[in-house]
């Protein structure tokens, strides 16, 4: 039985960890070519809080002790990041106008919450994305694509395109690519 100070330092340090970890990714970045200023406010989010995306700053998957950086194949060396790690920052970065509702960089899974485009205000998303190999592999990715159309004050389920999360699987591997060249791996 935990007496309720233990438990509410569990659940500060908790919260502070996923506060730590969401930070950089909660950052509204605009998407224009020379954007300094919002590249160079990301990098010192970085360096401030790490990142969870497995690089050598990350908070909690390389400050924690050594060999948890990554090895050539990305795949997170000696104990941290449970999956590729290119897969999973191109993931977090590909979907990065969604919110995230939950990210598990040791299971690999990474979960939206709705999303709704501008748009189409009666039509809203939700990815699930799933890494399931530490390799990076075409297969290594899974992407599951959600969609609800409102009907009055109800949403109702509809049916997908399974191209679309095709796309979306694709365009991580293409950036996961990247940014493996990127590192000189």
């Amino acid at each position: 039985m935990s007496s309720v100070p233990s438990r509410l330092l569990f659940a500060s340090l908790a919260v502070a960890a996923l506060a730590a970890c969401a930070a950089d990714d909660n950052v509204p970045v605009q998407r224009a070519e020379g954007n300094d200023a919002v590249l160079d406010y990301r990098d010192k989010l970085r360096a401030r809080y790490g990142t969870i995306s497995g690089n050598d700053d990350g908070f909690l998957l390389s400050n924690l002790g050594g060999g948890l950086g990554r090895d050539e194949e990305g795949t997170g060396g000696g104990g941290g990041i449970g999956v590729n790690s290119y897969l999973w920052r191109a993931s977090l970065e590909t979907i990065d106008f969604m919110p995230l509702a939950s990210a598990d960089p040791f299971g690999g899974v990474i979960l939206t919450d709705w999303y709704t485009p501008s748009e189409a205000p009666n039509e809203r998303f939700k990815l699930n994305v799933y890494i399931v190999d530490t390799r990076l592999r075409a297969d290594g990715v899974k992407v599951t694509v959600l969609r609800q159309m409102r009907d009055g004050s109800n949403w109702t389920n509809e049916p997908v395109d399974t191209a679309l999360g095709r796309d979306i699987e694709d365009k991580i591997l293409t950036r996961a690519r990247q940014l493996r060249i990127a590192s000189g791996s």
